[in-house]
């Protein structure tokens, strides 16, 4: 390799040093969420979170036809949930999804058709702890969304 080839990795490798050990802070994903909506800092994310407790065990339930949505959960690297809203008429407003019961993260709006991608580090429990897989949680095991007074059961399949 020539020596400009050199430079140009050092200078890669230099950014993303800083940008690991610190030029994040606070920051749900190293890679900003395309939702502008959920590029909030993870303080913010579990403030709300603690602020949407307790879960809403009496909610009544309402029909998947109602508010039909999907969920693909992506463990590792990713650590990631893609949920979409699969109305073909209506945009979803004010949604809590809560993940086991115990983990929730609130999404101002879930437009038709577009994925969200909702990053483990964005979900959070009623004493600010991030959601985790770990050998007591290994995995996403409820997946649900609160909207108009209703919680609704959401079909989560685990990516391959």
């Amino acid at each position: 390799m020539s020596t400009r080839e050199w430079s140009v990795i050092g200078v890669v490798m230099a950014v993303v040093a800083v940008l690991l050990l610190g030029g994040c802070r606070g920051s749900a994903s190293l890679i900003p969420n395309p939702d502008p909506a959920l590029r909030r800092s993870t303080e913010e994310f579990a403030a709300d979170a603690v602020r949407r407790f307790p879960y809403k065990a009496d909610a009544p339930r309402g029909d998947a036809k109602e508010t039909p949505a999907r969920a693909q959960v992506q463990y590792g690297l990713a650590d990631q949930i893609e949920l979409v809203n699969l109305s073909e008429t209506e945009d979803f407003e004010n949604v809590e999804v809560w993940v086991n019961k115990t983990h929730v993260v609130y999404l101002p709006r879930m437009e038709k058709k577009i994925t969200k991608r909702l990053p483990f580090r964005i979900i959070y429990d009623d004493h600010g702890g991030y959601f985790k897989v770990t050998k007591e949680q290994p995995r996403v095991s409820t997946l649900e969304i609160y909207r108009n007074g209703k919680m609704y059961t959401v079909q989560a399949d685990t990516a391959d």
